[in-house]
This record gives structure tokens, C-alpha cells and sequence, in this order.
């Protein structure tokens, strides 16, 4: 599993993780049923902390988008894509609605948050 971390990111290395198995999940990159690497291991290709792997998987279960079997792994879960749409546009709109949290408390005002919008949706 190549997963690329940005260490400089803003975003927590586990909901990088999330991010991509999500994507790879609904892109069919990952079938359902099919194996995800042990804790462990991925810790170990990654270089992290198995519990910052844990984390990623466990949020992961929580979300539907992977089983997990005592003793035997964490599994796809079978699961039907549009709910693995709809997790993932949730997710967004919950990044998205932090954001603007976030420029409101540094004093920018709706119009300039959508004029700013427009100019990073054109780029």
C-alpha cells in the first residue's frame, strides 16, 4: 500500500490514512472483503505509530468502510457505495464548515469567504 503522509500537513497523520483508504474504497482500488495490512505492518511502512494506525482504523470501522476480525485483521467491509459517498461528502462538509469556523474568527466576512471561495475554485 503506497500512502504518501505530508508530516507538514495541518491534517493528523491518522485522518491522512483515513483519507486514503476512503478514496481507494470508493474508487474500487480496494475491494470488499479484501485485506488491509496489519497494524503493525503498516506502522512499519509508514514509519508512525501503531496507534496512530489503530486510530485510522478503528475511525474507519466506526465510519462502515472496514471490518475487523479478532486475530484475523481488518477487512473491507461489503459496503454499498453510496453510503461511502455520503460518508465522504459528510466528511468534507465537516472540513469545509471548520474552514469557515476558522476565517469567520479572523474577521473575514461571508462575502469575502465566498469571493475567496471562487478565486481557489477557479485555481
Amino acid at each position: 500500500m503506497h500512502i504518501i503522509l505530508n508530516h507538514t500537513s495541518m491534517v493528523p497523520i491518522y485522518e491522512q490514512i483515513m483519507d486514503y483508504m476512503k478514496s481507494a474504497i470508493i474508487s474500487g482500488e480496494l475491494k470488499p472483503g479484501e485485506g488491509l495490512p496489519s497494524v503493525r505492518a503498516l506502522a512499519a511502512e509508514l514509519k508512525i505509530s501503531a496507534l496512530t494506525v489503530k486510530k485510522a482504523y478503528d475511525r474507519l470501522e466506526e465510519d462502515g468502510f472496514v471490518v475487523t476480525v479478532h486475530g484475523k485483521g481488518s477487512f473491507v467491509a461489503e459496503t454499498d457505495t453510496g453510503l461511502a459517498e455520503e460518508a465522504r461528502r459528510r466528511d468534507a462538509e465537516e472540513k469545509l464548515a471548520q474552514a469557515v469556523d476558522s476565517v469567520r474568527s479572523a474577521g473575514l466576512t461571508d462575502e469575502e469567504i465566498r469571493a475567496l471561495l471562487e478565486i481557489i475554485l477557479e485555481g
